[in-house]
């Protein structure tokens, strides 16, 4: 039988993972470096490191300051968490890596700044995507993204790795109308 302070416990707990709020274990400061990184705030970000904020510590939705600073294109942030120790590893709750949301961003220095760390860019997401087919299927074929997908396979990319559907990475770039981005592919081996 569920108590009163136990029932609001549970209802707490799946607003923090309906909502994305932070649960009632969370530390303060580790909520406020992840605010510091949506916000591209890199000298409030560092006072808050040296205060001993986890640069590793997940919201509901398994954000971290890393994974927020990644997908929002934030490279001298994306920078300073790494350097304070960020896991390259960390996944979203889409299983994606923090390479995968400026790839299909545009955000092209900031991948840069991933590519040069040991980020595996041949990890695939739950929705059976990697890196590259994400900058193409949800990317467009503009300056950005053509760098990126250049910058994905120079690193080794599967230029030819279906997604779970079947669609290999030069379909979804004919499909979505990215001539140049088919044309890189094609150079690179694609088929």
């Amino acid at each position: 039988m569920f108590t009163l302070t136990s029932r609001r416990a549970l209802l707490g707990a799946v607003a923090a993972l309906v909502f994305g709020r932070a649960t009632a274990a969370e530390r303060p400061i580790d909520a406020e470096l992840r605010l510091a990184a949506q916000r591209n705030d890199l000298a409030g970000f560092r006072a808050l490191l040296e205060r001993g904020a986890d640069v590793n510590a997940r919201d509901a939705q398994q954000n971290s300051a890393f994974l927020l600073a990644a997908r929002n294109g934030h490279a001298e942030l994306v920078r300073a968490a790494i350097a304070a120790g960020a896991d390259l590893k960390a996944l979203n709750r889409f299983g994606s890596t923090a390479l995968m949301g400026p790839a299909y961003r545009g955000h092209v220095e900031t991948v840069r700044v991933l590519l040069a760390t040991v980020i595996d860019v041949h990890h695939v997401n739950q929705l059976g995507w990697t890196a590259l087919q994400e900058a193409i299927a949800l990317g467009e074929d503009g300056p950005a993204h053509r760098e990126i997908v250049r910058l994905l396979v120079d690193a080794g990319s599967d230029v030819n790795r279906p997604d779970r559907d079947g669609t290999r990475p030069l379909q979804h770039a004919e499909r979505r109308g990215q001539p140049e981005v088919a044309r890189i592919l094609r150079a690179a081996g694609a088929r």
